[in-house]
This record gives structure tokens, sequence and C-alpha cells, in this order.
């Protein structure tokens, strides 16, 4: 399995889909089936009956799950891809458009 190069915290922009353009943080990074969950990003909502655990029930809204693909970490505000370097014997990220490092 490929290193991730999303990682938990990380700011991303989505690329494509529904939410194309907005930016969020990286909430959770799922490797094995190569999605992540954003902010504030693909919002799915589901309808509760009331329960005992939850009286009123009503509308929960949540982030689902959405391709790693389809985010890319932003850097000033647009998205880039990431490629690994060595940089005093320490495996980094860097910013494929403006070859900024990202961590270290």
């Amino acid at each position: 399995m490929a290193a991730a190069k999303i990682k938990k915290g990380d700011n991303v922009v989505v690329r494509s889909g529904k939410d194309k353009g907005r930016t969020g943080t990286v909430l959770q990074v799922l490797p094995k089936e190569g999605k992540v969950i954003v902010q504030g990003v693909n919002i799915a909502t589901r309808h509760k009956k009331p329960s005992q655990q939850d009286p009123n029930g009503g509308i929960d809204r949540r982030e689902a799950p959405m391709a790693i693909s389809k985010v890319g970490l932003a850097v000033d505000g647009k998205p880039s891809r990431v490629r690994f370097e060595t940089k005093d014997g320490k495996k980094v990220r860097v910013a494929v458009k403006s070859g900024e490092t990202i961590d270290g």
C-alpha cells in the first residue's frame, strides 16, 4: 500500500463533484477504502424516528466519506498534488505546484 499523501488535520480543497471548490479540514482518513471525511463537505442527511435514546428524532446531518482522489491538499487556497522527497535523511511531503515543504 502506498504512503498516505493526505493526512488527518490537513487542509484540503474538493476538486470535483457537488462540493467542488469547497475547502475543509480532514477529520478522518480511511486508507483501506481509499476515502476521507472532510469537515463541512459531502453532508448526508438521515431522517430518524423518535426512539427512547432520542425522543425527538429529526434530521441528522453529518459528513459522509468521499473518494481521496476528489480532494487535493490546499496550498495558497488552491489544490495541489503531493510528492515525497528526502530532506536531511527524512521523508517529507512536498507540494508539486509550488515545491513547498508541507511537513518537516
